[in-house]
């Protein structure tokens, strides 16, 4: 189990006036009656990190200590602890970086240590629970809040404070923890690994939105933006200018993904007017099927760093 931080080792700090990193691994677990009953636990106490502090650097190195950890005969499965505000994205890069294919959690706590309610032991025995099951072997990096377990792939966070902010909108959990009882319902269906050791950056993420045009690319592209993911209205439709100035980038070998800005859906060629998906395909755009910007953006850097070209992208993103 790696401890990295969050809102789950954070405590009150009246003198600023909120929740601070505060609670070392250990500190943590003796709030987590039960756990010895589940699993023996060995603990990595990696550091008090705010979630939105952590680079991919750092989602690198978790990756491979992760990864080193897996391949022990004497370890069933890994949970990483951390915070929520991007955890829709950690573990997604994870789930493309690890290659075991024993059991790996990833869960956190949307209250902090001193609020009532805290919620960090349960999601803590509830992912433990997880990663020591034969069920859930095959299944990739998964996030488990709020005893439901979700697919890293599909997993987002659509609430900043309630119990059950964590969804997955697309094709629902894949199963349950129920006082201590985990019920599997589905399976994942497709799982894509990218094998690196750095990410490529800067790659803006741009949402389109009444008005937008292709000004942010041209400002970031001459500022060394090396590649885009663009969230589509619907199916993938923008406004002319955003895609001319993308059409541009694609012309100079800079990658441009795209997918929807809806929460649920896939970004798919669909209308032919100027700006719609249809063009946006016919430029070279290339398309996310169902994954998230956020998602897409992870893979996108990553893939790059692995030195996927422009063909080798589109095969990805295909499936």
């Amino acid at each position: 189990m790696v401890f990295t931080g969050g809102t789950i080792a954070m405590r009150i700090d009246p003198s600023v006036g909120g929740a601070v990193p505060a609670l070392d691994a250990k500190g943590i677990l003796e709030r987590t009656r039960g756990l010895d009953e589940i699993a023996n636990v060995e603990i990595v106490d990696w550091g008090r990190v705010p979630a939105t502090h952590i680079t991919f650097a750092q989602i690198i190195e978790l990756a491979g200590i992760l990864e080193q950890s897996l391949g022990r005969p004497d370890i069933d499965g890994a949970v990483l602890v951390q915070g929520t505000d991007n955890i829709e994205e950690t573990s997604y890069a994870l789930d493309l970086l690890i290659e075991s294919t024993k059991p790996v959690v990833v869960v956190g706590a949307m209250r902090n240590a001193d609020e009532d309610g805290y919620d960090g032991p349960v999601n803590i025995r509830d992912a433990v629970r997880c990663a020591v099951s034969p069920q859930l072997v095959g299944q990739g990096v998964l996030v488990v809040m709020a005893g439901e377990v979700h697919a890293a792939d599909d997993v987002a966070k659509t609430s900043p404070s309630a119990y059950a902010a964590f969804q997955s909108p697309n094709f629902g959990p894949l199963g349950r923890v129920d006082n201590g009882t985990l019920t599997v319902r589905r399976n994942r269906s497709v799982q894509r690994r990218i094998k690196t050791t750095r990410a490529v950056e800067p790659i803006p993420l741009i949402r389109t939105y009444v008005g937008v045009d292709g000004t942010l690319v041209r400002l970031t592209q001459a500022n060394g933006a090396r590649g885009f993911v663009i969230e589509g209205a619907g199916t993938g439709n923008t406004p002319p200018d955003l895609l001319a100035a993308c059409a541009d980038a694609i012309a100079e070998g800079i990658p441009v993904v795209m997918t929807s800005r809806c929460l649920s859906g896939r970004a798919r060629p669909a209308y032919a007017f100027t700006g719609g998906s249809v063009t946006w395909r016919n430029a070279g755009a290339i398309f996310a099927d169902y994954l998230s910007g956020l998602k897409a953006r992870i893979a996108l850097s990553l893939g790059l760093g692995a030195g996927m070209d422009l063909e080798a992208l589109a095969e990805f993103f295909r499936g």
